[in-house]
């Protein structure tokens, strides 16, 4: 196995990004394990993982990594709405409308707007029904 370097780091990233692209979450999150476990710092690393695991159906795992995205960033809208899905996946609306709602607050894209108002319509129909 080649030795680890901030090269290989970035050759993992990359690497990384197109298995996502190509829809391999799981061959995606093995090669940002070692990125992550080498630079835990690093946010873009975290996120892309986050999104791998939401992909492969990994909700918890992606719910944390999203939440620490956030953490560090919890003025990135992209975030808050792709941890919205998460919790909407994971048949959380209540906590995933409050994403939406920041989502689309921080950044009115028309995704995050439908998204918004999309799971509001819901909750609001749930709440309805007996």
């Amino acid at each position: 196995m080649p030795e680890s370097s901030p090269k290989t780091h970035v050759i993992g990233f990359r690497a990384a990004e197109q298995l996502l692209a190509a829809r391999d979450p799981r061959g995606a999150i093995q090669l940002l394990d070692s990125v992550i476990t080498a630079h835990p710092e690093n946010t873009a690393a975290r996120l892309l993982r986050a999104r791998a695991f939401f992909l492969a159906a990994q909700l918890r795992p992606a719910e944390l990594e999203f939440q620490i995205v956030l953490e560090r960033e919890p003025d990135n809208a992209f975030a808050h709405f792709a941890l919205g899905r998460t919790l909407e996946r994971a048949n959380r609306p209540e906590e995933a409308l409050r994403h939406f709602r920041l989502a689309a607050a921080l950044e009115p894209r028309p995704e995050f707007l439908q998204a918004a108002r999309f799971a509001r319509d819901d909750a609001d129909d749930g709440d309805q029904q007996p």
